[in-house]
């Protein structure tokens, strides 16, 4: 079958092909960047006697975000309503300002302003921070006491700065040389960034090994191509599994979720066959999983995916978090006798205040 494409000056297909019609396809191209309508041979006396005309789309079809990231979109988002009260009223104290003090008022307001935006766009997004964290685990054997976990999340290959504050974090951990290092997803935030995995976490190693869980963004731009990147550097995904890992002549078991968003997320699986009274570390991208995790008995759950809230500011909290991130938002918690650390992740939308990214050196403690 012959493709013939209408350029609007009503010529027949038929006669271009220079076959019989029951052979030609009318393909017409409108003028929409990602809508193709296909005609069928019985269309064809429509095509050859009536030129091709700009179809007006409604505008749900003609303005849809059909590149926007899922994670991006304004379901998944939810906007903290104290800063949208704030910024109003913040509106309103510049017009008073204004009316009272003259544009000198309002032209420091405004330099104000393009500072504070300055600091949030260009300052603290470039200024990664390395947290030393103790965390004192109920469930923790004594025998484990000590030992060391390089946590960094949320990498966002990329988005401005992501690259540069991989590396960084890559090397403080070279450094550090903890006994564990684990990936708590959102690898990528565009398909395009996938090579630059291996390329970055080259040489990335531990005694006890290296593992990730992937995040939303991972299951957006490409599973199969970013897992087998991290083949490549030697460091497994943990897809619903668990590895059994042995430290200070002590067994625990290091488990980790595929993403929740997906509703791929199986906590029963992960930590199928792992014995009661075992000390277990879940790795779960979204940290909302923690009630799961606390129920079947968890020791340790690492998360990331709310970096922190980007924004942060006294009384008002965070700007925004995303869905499966509004219960456990930044730092430690205890969710019964399970202990929880959400890492503010080492990059993202280059947008930040008062909640700077940062790449986690966890040191567990026991309490006997």
């Amino acid at each position: 079958m012959q493709a013939w494409r209408a350029d609007g000056n009503g010529g027949d297909p038929c006669d271009r092909a220079g076959r019989g019609c029951t052979e030609v396809s009318v393909v017409q191209r409108f003028m929409h960047p990602t809508i193709t309508i296909e005609q069928s041979a019985e269309s064809r006396s429509v095509a050859r006697h009536r030129p091709s005309r700009r179809r007006r789309w409604p505008l749900p079809q003609r303005f849809r975000l059909r590149h926007t990231p899922r994670a991006m979109r304004p379901i998944n988002l939810h906007v903290n309503r104290s800063w949208v009260a704030a910024t109003a009223s913040g509106a309103l104290i510049g017009l008073a300002g204004l009316q009272h003090f003259g544009w000198r008022f309002a032209a420091g307001i405004g330099l104000l302003g393009l500072l504070g935006l300055g600091h949030m766009a260009i300052g603290e997004p470039t200024r990664p921070i390395l947290e030393r964290i103790t965390l004192r685990p109920p469930r923790l054997p004594a025998t484990l006491d000590g030992l060391r976990i390089g946590h960094i999340s949320d990498m966002h290959l990329g988005f401005r700065y992501a690259h540069e504050n991989l590396r960084w974090a890559v090397a403080e951990f070279h450094r550090e040389q903890p006994d564990l290092i684990v990936l708590t997803g959102d690898f990528v935030n565009f398909a395009h960034a996938i090579p630059q995995v291996g390329a970055l976490l080259r040489g990335i190693a531990a005694p006890l090994g290296v593992y990730a869980v992937p995040g939303n963004h991972d299951h957006d731009e490409g599973m199969p191509d970013l897992a087998a990147a991290l083949d490549l550097v030697g460091v497994p995904l943990l897809l619903n599994e668990h590895r059994r890992l042995h430290w200070n002549n002590t067994d625990f078991w290091l488990a980790g979720v595929d993403d929740i968003w997906f509703d791929l997320h199986d906590p029963v699986a992960a930590l199928a066959e792992i014995p009661a009274d075992a000390f277990t570390i879940l790795l779960a991208h979204a940290p909302d999983v923690a009630d799961e995790a606390a129920q079947l008995g968890v020791g340790l759950q690492l998360s990331g995916h709310t970096h922190g809230g980007h924004l942060r500011l006294p009384l008002l909290g965070p700007f925004s978090l995303p869905r499966y991130g509004r219960r456990y938002v930044i730092g430690e918690y205890r969710v019964g006798a399970t202990s929880v650390y959400v890492s503010r992740g080492i990059a993202g939308a280059p947008l930040r205040l008062l909640c700077p990214p940062e790449a986690t050196i966890i040191t567990l403690r026991s309490n006997a």
